[in-house]
């Protein structure tokens, strides 16, 4: 079988880049399968916790996760979409939109994507003023009214981003008080051109061609605001529904040990898509490359 290889690394957010250098370094034979590369770090802000930077932006680390791998030539598929996969007879077997693989072993790391809000309008506008990420797309709204749906992190994250290319950014927060970091949350509320709308919940995106507005409900009653740019930051969902064959919680992230083996000798997982008690950039990094040295040991003792 001239195209087997020893390992499939699924993913190349910190957790698959890093897992993909500790496999070149063990001079595995691999490939990454990607839709994109960075994953959630690259649509991060401001990033002040990762050792050794005090601090960088999201765009910027994954830059420098880019370098590492290039430096290792190492062979990765981008815009390549898993679909599904299954094992048999030892041999894990993964497929894609374009084309089917198989290795001795495979390491999970596709991280999270967007949860949407499951409104009018959502569908229609998406990329037509109402996006997922503020990173990407912040500057197309320089001086503009904007939306930031959510009251975590995430939320506050592109709030943060988008107080210094916006005119105003409504922060609108579906809970009595926002969460995430206290730090966080201190520059949000102290920004001049931010109003945090809290218990409300969003009901219709509204517009023409592009978004004009957002509609949302609060204790006083429905209330239509006008904005050009809606950011949607309600959380994230594990991006697992190819992996039926591995055993996952009920939200849908995959369970591993503390040697990131799931319930599928052979197929491991790492980062965010796992059901790691903690979801941080440098976290998915240490599981990435824990997960590569188990897969080195499997496919040895398999031998």
């Amino acid at each position: 079988m001239t195209n087997l290889y020893d390992l499939i690394i699924i993913g190349a957010g910190p957790a698959g880049i890093t897992a993909a250098v500790y496999a070149a370094r063990k001079r595995m034979k691999f490939i990454v399968l990607t839709g994109d590369i960075g994953g959630q770090a690259a649509w991060s802000g401001d990033i002040e916790n990762y050792t050794g930077y005090q601090f960088v932006t999201g765009p910027e680390l994954v830059s420098k996760f880019e370098e590492h791998m290039r430096r290792y030539s190492i062979d990765y598929h981008e815009n390549e979409v898993v679909t599904s996969m299954s094992k048999l007879n030892d041999l894990v077997k993964v497929n894609t939109r374009k084309g089917d693989y198989t290795a001795k072993a495979a390491i999970i790391a596709s991280g999270k994507i967007s949860k949407e809000l499951g409104v009018p309008g959502e569908k229609e506008f998406r990329n037509k003023g109402l996006t997922y990420c503020a990173t990407c797309d912040g500057p197309l709204f320089s001086g503009k009214d904007v939306a930031v749906v959510g009251g975590g992190n995430s939320a506050l994250d592109a709030a943060l981003q988008m107080i210094k290319i916006a005119k105003t950014v409504y922060l609108i927060n579906s809970t009595d008080q926002l969460g995430g970091d206290a730090v966080m949350r201190e520059k949000v509320q102290g920004a001049p051109n931010v109003k945090v709308i809290s218990g409300a919940k969003v009901k219709a995106v509204t517009g023409d061609k592009m978004v004009s507005g957002i509609s949302v409900r609060t204790k006083s009653g429905e209330e239509s605001i006008s904005v050009q740019g809606i950011f949607v930051e309600v959380g994230l969902i594990p991006n697992s529904s190819f992996a039926l064959l591995v055993e996952r919680n009920e939200r849908g992230e995959i369970k591993v040990n503390c040697k990131n083996e799931t319930n599928v000798p052979g197929i491991f997982a790492a980062g965010d898509v796992t059901d790691v008690s903690e979801k941080q950039i440098i976290i998915a990094a240490g599981e990435g490359s824990k997960a590569a040295l188990s897969a080195f040991k499997y496919i040895n003792q398999s031998r």
